[in-house]
């Protein structure tokens, strides 16, 4: 199978680039510089996508492209819009347009969603512009053959510009810098290396439609940082726990609970997530190794 990434070099994209081609997958890597890609393109502009995609003509398309600043798409909705919809847009213009039978992988966020429990796939709140522009990126792939994956992701990143919440926290810590922590939003994220598990079992079948690739229990932001700090022996007492109400460093409004029901997605690989626990030791072992 022929993969084409789009987004390829972005926190998720340096670590799937590396599993796919792992597994004996022809990788294609677009990005929009082109810095360590195979090919630059901007996929917000028609032609740009049209022309790198008729060259490539792959099988399957992962389309991870994203603008994922919350403050910047509350601040700035058209780029917001452009890059978070008007991308997916263009890639499935393409597929119809050339009567493709070409694959989309659509990979999208936890932050299309704030409930009292667990969220299902319908069960969607938006509280701000970023959650709006993907959530009509969702929209814009269920036009073609394809999936959506609804996901958040913590770990080691690859890219040394692109750092994570799990980077964040043990370089703050590493380097004896106090930093608050939210006790009040909750999620339930996977590893990066389970994410690229679930990614790949996801093509290898074209599952269809929107699924919840999240762990199979979940925490507040705060308890995450505590237990994982702790796990790999940081000084927790550099650490503050407040609420959003006191995070001067966040400007736009935000979901307190991004928790996701993943039944679906486990009924349909055949598969049991990884709580939060077990995915914080794995990331654990991670860092302790490099």
């Amino acid at each position: 199978m022929k993969i084409l990434i789009a987004g390829a070099t972005g926190l998720l994209g340096s670590s799937l680039t590396i599993w796919l081609r792992s597994l004996g997958y022809e990788v294609i890597t677009v990005s929009k510089s082109g810095d360590m890609s195979d090919f630059a393109a901007d996929f917000t502009q028609r032609d740009h996508a049209y022309k790198c995609l008729d060259e490539v003509c792959p099988d399957a398309i992962l389309n991870l492209i994203g603008l994922t600043s919350v403050e910047y798409c509350e601040l700035n909705p058209n780029d917001s819009y452009r890059v978070n919809c008007g991308s997916v847009e263009n890639i499935v213009s393409w597929i119809k347009n050339r009567n493709s039978a070409t694959y989309l992988l659509h990979i999208s966020t936890d932050h299309v969603y704030d409930n009292s429990t667990p969220s299902t796939e319908s069960d969607i709140v938006i509280r701000n512009i970023y959650a709006m522009t993907k959530y009509a990126g969702d929209l814009a792939a269920q036009s073609v053959n394809s999936g959506i994956l609804r996901t958040n992701f913590v770990g080691i990143s690859k890219n040394k510009n692109r750092e994570s919440m799990s980077d964040w926290v043990f370089k703050s810590l590493s380097n004896g810098c106090k930093i608050d922590v939210l006790d009040d939003v909750f999620f339930n994220p996977l590893s990066i290396s389970t994410l690229c598990q679930i990614i790949s079992q996801s093509l290898m079948i074209k599952i269809v439609g929107v699924y919840n690739a999240g762990s199979s229990s979940y925490m507040s932001k705060a308890d995450f940082d505590f237990i994982f700090a702790e796990e790999l022996g940081l000084d927790i007492t550099l650490m503050k726990k407040i609420k959003t109400k006191e995070a001067t460093f966040l400007k736009a409004e935000r979901p307190k609970s991004m928790i996701m029901d993943v039944a679906k997605l486990e009924k349909k690989l055949g598969i049991k997530l990884p709580s939060l626990e077990d995915e914080i030791l794995q990331i654990s072992k991670e860092y302790k190794v490099e």
